[in-house]
């Protein structure tokens, strides 16, 4: 009994999850037109970034020119990294950590709202379809593409780039993984969100601005939940060798 009332909470959190998944994806679909807006709003973003002296997203992606399987590599890792990383995170955190899983459940539900209502406030088209700057789409012209031409693409909105919820769920993972585990080596986790902020800058699908929208509204988040955060886990540190005591025979610790 015990073990099937497990394994349908299992399900039941499972079946949120998607269900925030696909609130989302409709969502954003209800929020999509304002395409001259989008576009007005996009080259404020990208003015402001070059007032900020921030790098040329245009010059991260001529770096990969040239180089055909980065690229793809690149468009691969956008396009099937960011939900199946996602899920497997929950998934081990409800089986292993459960504190840590209803904590960073929570997070990702404020995140997601957030990130929504800040689509229907702020539509934005990507870099990619600013093509007067030199910006490609990397995803159309090498594969695999996860949008379709903007004009006929009915199932995604696409003028949605603010936030990035790439950048801001790979960052809540990394944040859980490290709050939950107790290796050492546990901030190389970090390499997921510092991965995925560069593929969706080269890849042209985002701006640095929209990754530091998703950092902001992530942080907002665990503030709203600070009281939920679980005690910390402790680090695996090496145990005291034994040393021999003064009297032959005799171990003791030093």
């Amino acid at each position: 009994m015990a073990s099937q009332a497990r394994r349908l909470s299992a399900l039941r959190e499972l079946a949120l999850i998607a269900a925030l998944f696909l609130v989302y994806k409709m969502a954003r679909v209800a929020a999509n037109g304002h395409v001259d807006e989008a576009f007005r709003n996009a080259r404020a973003i990208w003015d402001t970034e070059r007032l900020l002296r921030l790098p040329g997203e245009l010059a991260v992606q001529q770096s990969l020119l040239g180089w055909t399987g980065l690229i793809e590599a690149a468009n691969s890792y956008y396009a099937y990294v960011h939900f199946p990383a996602t899920a497997a995170c929950l998934i081990w955190l409800y089986r292993w950590r459960p504190a840590h899983y209803r904590w960073t459940r929570n997070v990702i539900v404020l995140l997601t709202g957030g990130a929504l209502a800040v689509h229907f406030l702020i539509p934005l088209a990507p870099p990619r379809m600013l093509t007067d700057t030199g910006m490609l789409d990397l995803g159309r012209l090498y594969g695999p593409a996860v949008y379709g031409p903007p004009e006929t693409d009915q199932i995604s909105n696409q003028y949605a780039a603010m936030p990035s919820l790439h950048v801001g769920w790979a960052l809540l993972v990394a944040i859980a993984l490290i709050a939950a585990t107790r290796s050492r080596y546990r901030a190389l986790w970090l390499v997921h969100p510092a991965i995925t902020l560069l593929v969706v800058v080269a890849t042209g699908n985002h701006y640095w601005l929209d990754a530091l929208a998703a950092a902001a509204l992530l942080a907002g988040a665990y503030a709203l939940l600070r009281h939920q955060r679980p005690a910390a886990v402790p680090v695996d540190v090496p145990r005291p060798r034994a040393a021999v005591d003064t009297v032959p025979g005799r171990l003791a610790e030093r």
